[in-house]
């Protein structure tokens, strides 16, 4: 099942996507959040017709770093013992179509496609890799943009990961699908007609699988409903600019695109 967040004439909404490529999708609102019972209000709109937000508000987003040995070495850094985890703050996150906006204050903002966790309502502590299964209630596809030099000099990397829009989600969460050998892609243009390939990675390739990743976070923080894991992206990040459209998808989720504008 796919979930949405979405704008419509009314206000904003869960709902369920429904439908397929070819008979064109339609979202039907439901009355409760999607953890909870499904119940559907009986309003359904069109895709085109409404406005995709996040899928999901978080209390917080987890990030993995060097999770794809490639990835590591393209960065010149070894693959790490154990996961690298990071924060994104909430206010980070962005929707399908919003803009990710570039600050001043730094020269090479780059794109990082990424397959996403959503925990459901159990939530997750301290959980073992049953456990962990048990706690996700589905998937989305993430950008997990970075200001690469403003990583390279600060010790940490909270404010090269947590600028505002730098952590685009969607479209929707996929509730039902088998993530151990999926195509992550992320592609670059400034026609959207005509985009580069600049990452295609497999989630195959993980350095620590999904179930391992949200076990380890779950040992160190509480994981609440409606948090989001993030498990690292595939070799070939490159540098965005001002007037680009990023797209990065999932196999069997969809395509997140975002625009890129200068903030300052």
């Amino acid at each position: 099942m796919r979930f949405a967040r979405f704008v419509h004439a009314k206000g904003v909404s869960f709902g369920v996507v429904e439908g397929d490529g070819a008979s064109g999708l339609t979202v039907a609102e439901i009355s409760s959040l999607p953890f909870e019972t499904v119940v559907r209000t009986g309003q359904r709109w069109a895709l085109p017709d409404v406005r995709l937000l996040a899928p999901i508000f978080s209390s917080k987003v987890i990030g993995v770093g060097r999770n794809y040995a490639e990835h590591a070495a393209e960065m010149g850094n070894e693959v790490p013992k154990e996961p690298l985890i990071f924060i994104k703050p909430s206010t980070s996150v962005i929707g399908p179509n919003d803009a990710i906006r570039i600050p001043s204050v730094t020269t090479q903002v780059e794109e990082e496609a990424e397959l996403a966790v959503v925990i459901g309502a159990s939530g997750a502590r301290r959980v073992d890799r049953a456990g962990a299964e048990k706690a996700i209630f589905g998937y989305t596809c993430a950008n997990d943009v970075t200001a690469r030099d403003l990583q390279r000099k600060d010790p940490q990397w909270t404010r090269a990961k947590g600028f505002d829009s730098f952590c685009p989600l969607g479209p929707w969460i996929e509730t039902e699908l088998d993530v151990s050998d999926l195509e992550v892609r992320c592609e670059v243009g400034r026609n959207p007609e005509n985009m580069e390939v600049r990452q295609i990675g497999r989630t195959k390739d993980m350095v620590f699988d999904i179930p391992s990743l949200v076990s380890y976070v779950s040992h160190v923080m509480t994981l609440l409903p409606g948090d989001v894991i993030l498990t690292g992206t595939p070799a070939g990040v490159s540098k965005i600019e001002p007037g680009d459209t990023v797209s990065v998808s999932v196999q069997g989720i969809g395509e997140l695109r975002n625009t890129v504008v200068a903030l300052d």
